[in-house]
Formats: structure tokens, C-alpha cells, sequence
């Protein structure tokens, strides 16, 4: 064992000095990048703010600095809608999208023309947009059934969406639209494009804390078990999602994320990441400045340390 690292069986609590530690190295970061100046609703959060959340598997929950704090989750709710999605439509879901990396930027329209409108993973919002209009068909609110998710996995009714986030989403959504458009013109979008946007961009307006979205990822961690013991995914389609989230969760940086932290992991624009050690804890991250490729700076500096300081790694 390294020198740095805890024992493998630390449990949450024993883990709050880890996380103290980490806040502290974090805070000494020259660079914390800039928070998503592209949804204007997002520009103004402050790059120096910083959360971490552990959840253990019985609901116990450990932070460090914001880490009350709600935050937008943004393309984190893709890892629920995707479970949930899952959880319905089965196997026939990767009819519609595919699970491999796109090495292209979240938003791009180049691939979907000559892979003939499926996306090719459920995170870049191409794939997000189909898992999205597939919930919608198959509960009638798509946006409403993941606020109730997040709701009873995390424990907090009081969670809800920011309609201020939604209405600049909405405003500065034409590349979602053209996207939507595309696939629709292949017959990969059921719903009025206008009705799946307004559903995605509510979705992602989601506020959430790290406590809160680590509780909600649990079920993540308990191989598809949720938090009051009923199953909402086998324990293959739980791999499935975990999988997905190591490959293609960060964007075209999944392979960088992969090697500095190891752990299933999914990020949004709003500065928050959560990330998964199945069969023990789930771990959510926020603040809000940004890399190139979308991801918070100080959030993946911070899951590094902490797979380097635990070795609570998948590999």
C-alpha cells in the first residue's frame, strides 16, 4: 500500500479527512478554468466554488465545502434518464443509440449524417436527445419522471427545476433543435421536435446539490438496487450504464478521465460530476469553471486525489 493511500475498506466517515484534504489541495489550483458562458444563465457562477460529496450504499453521506449547495445539473441527469430509460425500453433502446465514444465535441452534427441519425452514445446530446424523446413516449413526461427519480433516490422533494436555466436553454438551442431535426428526418425522434426540446431543456435545468446527486447514484453502486430496496436495473443493465459512463461520460475527454480517476464517471456544463465504485460508494463533485472540452478543472483534479488517496479505483 502507498504511503498516501487508506485502506481500501475505509468507510465514508473515515473518509472526511481525505476530503478536507482534498478542498484544501483544490483551493490552491492556479487554473479553475471558466464556468458555460454559451447558456447565459450559467456565466455568472463562480469558478471558485468547490463541493464533494461520498455516499455510502446505506444512505450515509459525507461533504466538504458547497457540497449543500444546489447547483445545475445539466448533462449529469443523462446517467438517470438513460437508467430510466433502460429500466423500460431494455435492449431495444440501443437500436436507437449507440455505446461507443464519439471523439468529437458533445454537440456535433458530423457523424450523425453517415451513421444514418444514431447517435453514437446516449451522452452526447444527440444520444441524450433519443433517450430523452424514448422516455417521453413511454411515460408521457419524461422531464416529471426524472424529477420524481431524483426526488426519492436523494431523498429531497424540494428539488425542482430552474425555469430561468430552461428559458436560456431554450433561447440559444438551435444546435439541439438541428440535431433533433436530423434525426427526426431519419425517423429516430417519435415526438414534435418542439415537445422533446422543451422536455430535454427542463430536464437539464435540474438543481441538485452533491449530497443530493450522490444519494440519487446509488443505485449505481448497488448494482441496480435502488434506495428503498425495490430493483430498478439488473445488475447487467447497471454494467451497462456504469460502462457507458467510463467510455463516454466526459465528453470527448472519457479517455483522460479513465486514466487520472478510474471510476465510472458522468459530467455536466453546470461545473458538477458524479462518479461511481460499484459495490461501494457513489462520489459527486462540483464547481463550476470549465476545460476546453466541458469538464469542471477543479472537479477532476479533485477525483483524481481521491482514487489516488483511497484506491477506490475500478482497476
Amino acid at each position: 500500500m502507498k504511503p498516501e493511500q487508506l485502506p481500501v475498506s475505509a468507510s465514508p466517515k473515515s473518509l472526511q479527512p481525505v476530503l478536507d484534504r482534498i478542498a484544501t489541495e483544490v483551493q490552491a489550483l492556479p487554473g479553475r478554468g471558466r464556468p458555460a458562458d454559451y447558456i447565459p444563465a450559467l456565466a455568472s457562477a463562480d469558478p471558485r466554488r468547490f463541493g464533494m460529496a461520498v455516499a455510502d450504499l446505506d444512505g450515509t453521506v459525507y461533504g466538504v465545502g458547497d457540497w449543500q449547495q444546489p447547483f445545475s445539473t445539466q448533462s449529469i441527469t443523462k446517467a438517470f434518464t438513460l437508467a430510466l430509460d433502460l429500466s423500460l425500453d431494455g435492449d431495444l433502446l440501443w437500436e436507437h443509440v449507440g455505446r461507443e465514444p464519439s471523439g468529437n465535441p458533445f454537440n456535433s452534427l458530423v457523424q450523425l449524417e453517415y451513421e444514418n441519425g444514431i447517435p453514437r452514445n446516449p451522452f452526447i446530446n444527440a444520444g441524450a436527445l433519443v433517450v430523452t424523446d424514448r422516455l417521453h413516449t413511454l411515460t408521457g413526461d419524461a422531464a416529471g419522471t426524472l424529477l420524481d427519480f431524483l426526488r426519492a433516490e436523494s431523498g429531497n422533494q424540494g428539488l425542482t427545476f430552474d425555469e430561468g436555466v430552461a428559458d436560456s436553454e431554450r433561447a440559444h438551442g438551435d444546435r439541439n433543435a438541428a440535431l433533433s431535426h436530423f434525426m427526426a428526418s431519419y425517423g429516430n425522434i417519435t415526438n414534435p421536435v418542439p415537445t422533446l426540446l422543451d422536455q430535454y431543456f427542463r430536464q437539464c435545468s435540474i438543481e441538485a446539490s452533491c449530497a443530493d446527486l450522490a444519494l440519487a447514484a446509488g443505485f449505481l453502486a448497488r448494482h441496480g438496487i435502488r434506495a428503498d430496496g425495490s430493483t430498478l436495473l439488473t445488475r447487467s443493465q447497471a454494467k451497462q450504464v456504469n460502462a457507458v459512463m467510463l467510455t463516454c461520460g466526459t465528453y470527448d475527454a472519457a479517455g483522460d478521465f479513465a486514466h487520472r480517476v478510474g471510476l465510472p464517471g458522468k459530467s455536466g456544463v453546470g461545473g458538477g460530476i458524479i462518479a461511481v465504485v460499484p459495490g461501494r460508494c457513489t462520489v459527486c463533485v462540483w464547481s463550476p469553471g470549465l476545460d476546453q472540452r466541458g469538464n469542471s478543472v477543479a472537479g477532476v483534479a479533485a477525483l483524481d486525489r481521491f482514487t489516488t488517496l483511497t484506491g477506490l479505483s475500478i482497476f
